[in-house]
């Protein structure tokens, strides 16, 4: 019996198809608007926003972005223990947060946002580093 196979054609319009669908998923995954790192450095420099690490507390100890209050996105999801004086303090900012990858920062903006506050997505730690902005150990 003979396998089937997929001709260049086939292949390319799964690709475009992944690539659209990537496209439209992007904003729910990542939390809709991206700010680059230099942007947030401004930003936080400037007072109107503050910069949030979205990351659990084991993954605080390899570094974080030196300006960044440590939230937990445990803490967010669940009894708000440090979330809600934090919001309470800082609601009139913009809330620009960040994680391993993007993912949790994303879902986190995405629930912010939902509760009327004006939050951005910085994507991954890594883009502040590349960026050369300064770390610290907490």
């Amino acid at each position: 019996m003979h396998s089937p196979s997929i001709n260049f054609a086939q292949l390319v319009l799964i690709v475009l198809a992944f690539a659209a669908a990537f496209v439209v998923l992007r904003p729910l995954l990542f939390g809709g608007r991206r700010v680059g790192a230099a942007e947030a450095s401004q930003r936080v420099a400037a007072g109107t926003a503050v910069l949030i690490d979205v990351r659990e507390p084991g993954e605080w100890r390899s570094g974080v972005a030196a300006p960044a209050q440590l939230l937990a996105f445990s803490d967010l999801n669940g009894d708000r223990r440090q979330w809600a004086p934090f919001l309470a303090t800082h609601k009139d900012k913009e809330l620009i947060l960040y994680c391993a990858s993007g993912l949790r920062s994303g879902q986190a903006v995405i629930r912010l946002k939902k509760e009327g506050l004006n939050a951005a997505n910085l994507g991954g730690l890594r883009r502040w580093t590349s960026a050369g902005l300064p770390t610290r150990k907490p």
